[in-house]
């Protein structure tokens, strides 16, 4: 497509994700891999939390969490989720929607065993989203944690990554006067081509 030129050129659209991202990381101040992901539970409540994107392979995004969480449960449960990066300093987004499989391998125990220690006692610690009484009950929990396991612990069989395998992207620029550029790539299965078109802003 002959209008694809500039930041929007090229032929993989997760090339473009992380030449977008590079960009960010010399410009955000904070966490330029921030998305918000968005799920649904079992009653097709939609739900959206902010999480880091740890990873953009050649073929998926990856997010790791407590697979018990709610955004853990609710987006095994669909096998789907969507998420949205966007950038102030950029004026750009990227949106996401796909379908999800677990990546709970050697894949994610080399990213687990990267992660600061305490954030490992954290991962053991944590029943997450299901309730607390106080933070002192956490930091208790943490500590006994630290009593338990070894100063190198494995990953909790609980905890992974999730691999978020598009089916649709679109990739947006602010434009003078709300004047937007949008193009949207999708395919109809996983194993067919991209098709691209411009979206009216």
């Amino acid at each position: 497509m002959s209008e694809r030129t500039g930041i929007f050129a090229g032929d993989n659209p997760f090339e473009l994700a992380r030449s977008w991202l590079s960009e960010a990381e010399a410009l955000e101040p904070n966490d330029p891999n921030a998305v918000s992901l968005a799920s649904v539970d079992e009653s097709g409540m939609p739900n959206v939390r902010v999480v880091l994107l740890k990873s953009i392979e050649d073929d998926a995004f990856v997010i790791y969490t407590n697979y018990t969480s709610a955004k853990g449960r609710e987006i095994l449960g669909s096998g789907k989720a969507a998420f949205v990066m966007h950038w102030k300093s950029l004026r750009r987004q990227v949106r996401v929607r796909g379908l999800v499989k677990r990546e709970d391998g050697e894949i994610a125990d080399t990213y687990y065993k990267s992660r600061p220690l305490e954030s490992r006692y954290g991962a053991w610690a944590s029943r997450q989203s299901q309730p607390l009484g106080s933070r002192d009950e956490l930091m208790a929990e943490h500590a006994k944690v630290q009593e338990r396991l070894s100063n190198d612990p494995d990953r909790p069989p609980f905890w992974g990554g999730l691999r978020i395998i598009p089916v649709e992207m679109e990739f947006w620029a602010d434009g003078e006067y709300r004047l937007h550029d949008r193009f949207k790539w999708e395919r109809a299965t996983l194993d067919t081509n991209w098709k691209i078109s411009r979206l009216f802003p």
